[in-house]
């Protein structure tokens, strides 16, 4: 909700909120986060706050003036100066005292203030605005020619560079670049051969209607988000906010629209698998189109009597309704049910002794695709079910009401929707484990991983499976106890997992196939 007084932003309302006074009543997050998901499972505590566009303007102002405070220059060229250096205070005040100043507000395209010998007066305001021209006043009380449409104006404007035009032809200057050209931060100087920026300040003076000005200032803000390194708009369609985080290391972390995602690709999470190896696996789902088409049908046959079976679930415990059938088997795998639950069954180990031995060139991509295909179909078959068990949430929602009518309040019933949170991680983990093993080169850690990724399946399709089916039939004196041991357990080895791919992250332990 917003806060009245200071607009600060919760996501839920038994969120923990770190009130900062000094940043603009910005919702901040921190180590104990709203959805427990704004960091990497081994990342370091940090925070990172969500801004809306009026925050964003406001918090875009005090950098320029915490700037000025200690550069001492006007405010319409530090705001240039930070543009140029992505708004990194450190770097640009580091390189401003290194000595060749000149060269930095050449860089950057505006004109040092201190070098300025000539005094200028705009003939539509009576502020006085310096410029480099070291050559005499032009007389604005006389009618001047303009540098675009070579008319004569009374209402001249120029900048430090000493070009001027009248103002129906700077207006429509900067509407085409506003509105047309989408810019904001960079609008150079009207005249063919300057490079000179206009600030916020002349533009602002200049614009006519509020319409163009409220669209400036939406440019103004996008720029500023854009160019700076900590902060990135919320990928969600139809989402206005943007998040900034306090270090370049965050990657996870939640708008308060809901939406989760990696700060560094705009990805959703995708946890354990880091960010280049994602680019590239959807880079080779994309390439097979086709592939990835046929993988992700909804029907399969069931393997005993080849009736087409829909799933509509996100459990992948099958049972054929051919009533002669009757078949339990894995979805995943269209193996038979019954040894999933052993130790000794690896359904989620890629055993390359299937494959057809790679002699000519030709098997060679045959067994590639084969072993694509393996891990595709298992990273699609977990997108599915964590798509499919998403409605869980309205199936529960209706379990938890009818046990409020049993004498259980409401945050005693609670547990319900932690469950099928837990439920949704574990499986969007589930996911992007596969996308870890298929460039995975087998070795002892690898090993390990598979174990671990294994456990991590069996116990969600457990409380898959029991969320989906026995919750609503069960006893409610019993439902408690249960859905909190199986979504603890699943939890513990959704931990392990990733503590174990982040260890061997730390230690440069993984070795990577070049597919």
């Amino acid at each position: 909700m917003e806060s009245d007084e200071e607009g600060i932003y919760d996501v839920e309302s038994d969120a923990s909120i770190n009130y900062n006074s000094s940043d603009d009543g910005i919702y901040s997050e921190g180590e104990n986060t709203a959805h427990g998901e704004a960091n990497d499972f081994m990342d370091e505590p940090t925070s990172y706050k969500c801004l809306t566009s009026d925050q964003i303007f406001n918090y875009m102002m005090k950098v320029v003036d915490e700037v000025n405070a200690i550069l001492q220059l006007p405010p319409h060229i530090t705001c240039i100066l930070l543009n140029h250096f992505k708004w990194d205070k450190e770097k640009l005040m580091e390189r401003y005292y290194e000595g060749d100043q000149d060269k930095i507000f050449e860089e950057a395209q505006t004109i040092n203030p201190f070098r300025l010998k000539g005094k200028v007066v705009s003939s539509n305001t009576n502020n006085i605005t310096s410029f480099s021209m070291q050559s005499t006043k032009r007389p604005l009380t006389t009618q001047e020619v303009c540098d675009i449409c070579y008319l004569p104006s009374q209402h001249m404007n120029g900048l430090q560079c000493g070009h001027f035009f009248c103002i129906d032809c700077w207006n429509e200057y900067l509407r085409i670049k506003i509105i047309d050209e989408g810019q904001g931060q960079k609008i150079a100087c009207p005249a063919n051969d300057c490079n000179i920026l206009t600030d916020y300040e002349t533009i602002l003076s200049l614009l006519r209607g509020s319409d163009i000005k409220t669209k400036y200032h939406q440019r103004l803000t996008d720029g500023f988000v854009m160019s700076h390194h900590l902060m990135k708009w919320c990928p969600s369609p139809g989402c206005s906010v943007v998040v900034k985080v306090t270090t370049a290391g965050t990657r996870n972390v939640t708008c308060i629209c809901g939406h989760a995602f990696c700060f560094h690709c705009l990805q959703p999470i995708h946890e354990p698998v880091r960010c280049p190896l994602l680019k590239k696996w959807l880079r080779k789902c994309n390439d097979d189109s086709e592939t990835a088409h046929w993988i992700s049908a909804n029907t399969k046959e069931c393997p005993k009597c080849r009736a087409t079976i829909e799933k509509n679930g996100g459990c992948n415990h099958m049972i054929c309704q051919n009533k002669s059938c009757k078949f339990d088997f894995c979805w995943i795998c269209l193996s038979a049910w019954s040894p999933h639950g052993s130790s000794w069954y690896n359904c989620n180990r890629y055993d390359a002794n299937d494959s057809v031995a790679a002699r000519t060139a030709q098997e060679k991509s045959r067994a590639a695709l084969n072993r694509y295909l393996f891990y595709c179909d298992r990273y699609m078959n977990h997108r599915q079910s964590l798509e499919l068990e998403h409605k869980l949430y309205s199936k529960i929602k209706f379990k938890m009401e009818e046990m409020q009518q049993h004498n259980m309040s409401w945050i005693e019933v609670q547990f319900l929707k932690k469950a099928v949170d837990i439920l949704c991680k574990c499986r969007n983990t589930l996911k992007y484990t596969y996308v870890f093993a298929f460039y995975l080169r087998s070795n002892n850690q690898a090993t390990i991983f598979e174990a671990n990724q294994k456990d991590l399946e069996m116990a969600t399709e457990r409380l898959s499976e029991y969320l989906e089916r026995d919750v609503t039939t069960d006893e409610l004196s019993n439902i408690k106890q249960k859905v909190q041991d199986k979504a603890k357990y699943c939890e513990g080895r959704c931990e392990a997992l990733l503590r174990h791919v982040y260890e061997g992250y730390d230690m440069d332990l993984w070795e990577y196939l070049d597919e």
